[in-house]
């Protein structure tokens, strides 16, 4: 699927980091929930709903969560960022207020090389201040 998407329909925040399920740059939703597209053939999606960080965007708005990695420049060569926005957004869609280890859990499986994840948790902690 990872191919797919990313060479087929030219859906570039889909990424190949290790293809093996290790890094999570090629996380996206399928049918609400993360997975890494590297593992998963498109012929297995066939007839699900596929997310990547560019819905995110709405009416050309970047999304909450989506300001707040920028605000908090939770990004720095952006390489993990679109895996890191999906797993995030999939936390905040099952719990709008997780705590630090909840966060924590929710991105383990995206490593990032260069932010020491401390600012990505903290923009996942600012959109969970505006949550209901």
């Amino acid at each position: 699927m990872l191919e797919f998407l990313h060479d087929d329909l030219a859906i570039l925040s889909v990424k190949e980091g290790c293809g093996e399920g290790e890094c999570g740059a090629c996380t996206v939703m399928l049918d609400n929930k993360p997975v890494n597209s590297c593992l998963i053939l498109a012929v297995e999606a066939d007839g699900t709903s596929i997310r990547t960080v560019e819905g995110e965007v709405k009416d050309g708005k970047l999304s909450p969560l989506q300001e707040s990695f920028k605000k908090n420049h939770a990004t720095q060569c952006g390489f993990c960022t679109p895996g890191m926005i999906m797993s995030a957004q999939s936390l905040l869609e099952r719990n709008p207020k997780p705590n630090e280890e909840e966060i924590k859990e929710a991105i383990e499986g995206n490593f990032c090389r260069c932010t020491g994840y401390r600012q990505i948790i903290d923009a996942i902690f600012e959109v969970t201040k505006n949550a209901k």
